[in-house]
């Protein structure tokens, strides 16, 4: 099955996080480990080298074994590596993972702030050349840019864009690239990046979803994604309607909502420390932290939502997957 076909089937691909001891150095044991848990929690493919994986790792030199650590521990499912900078870096970027034996590259455009509609296709023209891209629209909340309809559609023009990651956590933003890739009638998939409505997006034209939600509770995102394939695009039930809102709830917590999103990768962090699978919370950033009630949040959604963790799969095989 080519990548194409892969994800047109629907996966749960998580955004990768950044295992890091108390020194904030890579800790190779653990990074290992959390791949280890995407795959067999069921995810169909890793998201490495994104938002969620810290784009810091790049100035720290730790882009290559970053993604090596993920390669070496996922065969089999689809490995989607993260490509970021202006034009000369992105191509260098996008070599790296097709070396390394990624089947995509998320595309970024945070760097190119004030390029032209044209200048932006130039740039993923040239990427596309090297691996098949996987386009994302990433919320200005946390560096992306408003991206007009006008770009979506040629952006779904162009050969080698086999998927769009719809990130921008907005309604109006995301129908600009469902219309824009309907309009195309190019042969591209959907996917969605929307961490504050997964679950309905899901049954509402994206095939699965490349998340930084589901680094966190992944067994349970496997099984929501598994239902969703279920209910189809009929009518959608009122329970699930309520289990979107549940999940929203959730990621509010996780992604710091409240003070702009400033603790959501330490949010992740802490679900995943809970677990056993991190050690602490660190990010490279030492001012990266949880914000101040984001703790209390997090424990009031594990309190009020158990049913969405996935504690008692992580709790039997966590030993096995850091071993």
């Amino acid at each position: 099955m080519d990548l194409r076909a892969k994800l047109k089937t629907g996966l749960v691909i998580p955004a990768h996080p950044l295992a890091l001891t108390a020194q904030r150095k890579l800790d190779e044991r653990r990074q290992r480990a959390l791949t280890r848990y995407y795959r067999d929690a069921g995810a169909g493919g890793v998201a490495v080298a994104v938002h969620t994986t810290q784009f810091a790792i790049r100035e720290r030199g730790l882009l290559r074994p970053v993604l090596e650590l993920a390669a070496a521990e996922a065969p089999g499912i689809v490995k989607i590596a993260g490509v970021c900078g202006p034009t000369p870096q992105a191509l260098a970027e996008a070599a790296l993972a097709k070396d390394l034996g990624y089947d995509a590259g998320l595309l970024s455009l945070a760097a190119l702030p004030h390029a032209s509609v044209d200048e932006l296709i130039a740039h993923a023209t040239e990427v596309a050349r090297v691996i098949p891209v996987f386009g994302f629209y990433l919320q200005p909340a946390v560096g992306g840019r408003v991206l007009p309809y006008a770009f979506w559609r040629r952006f779904a023009e162009i050969e080698g864009v086999v998927a769009i990651k719809m990130a921008p956590f907005n309604r109006y933003q995301t129908l600009d690239v469902q219309r824009a890739v309907e309009d195309s009638g190019a042969d591209v998939v959907l996917y969605t990046g929307n961490d504050d409505n997964i679950l309905l997006d899901l049954v509402s034209g994206c095939a699965g979803g490349l998340l930084g939600h589901w680094s966190v509770w992944t067994r349970r995102a496997v099984q929501h994604l598994a239902s969703a394939h279920l209910i189809g695009h009929g009518d959608v039930p009122r329970s699930w309607i309520q289990l979107n809102r549940e999940v929203t709830d959730s990621n509010a917590a996780f992604f710091d909502v409240a003070h702009g999103f400033h603790g959501c990768i330490a949010g992740l962090h802490e679900v995943l420390r809970r677990q056993g699978l991190l050690e602490g919370r660190w990010c490279l950033d030492p001012n990266e932290d949880l914000s101040p009630g984001q703790l209390d949040e997090i424990d009031r959604v594990y309190r009020q939502y158990p049913h969405l963790s996935d504690d008692d799969f992580v709790r039997e095989h966590v030993h096995r997957w850091l071993a």
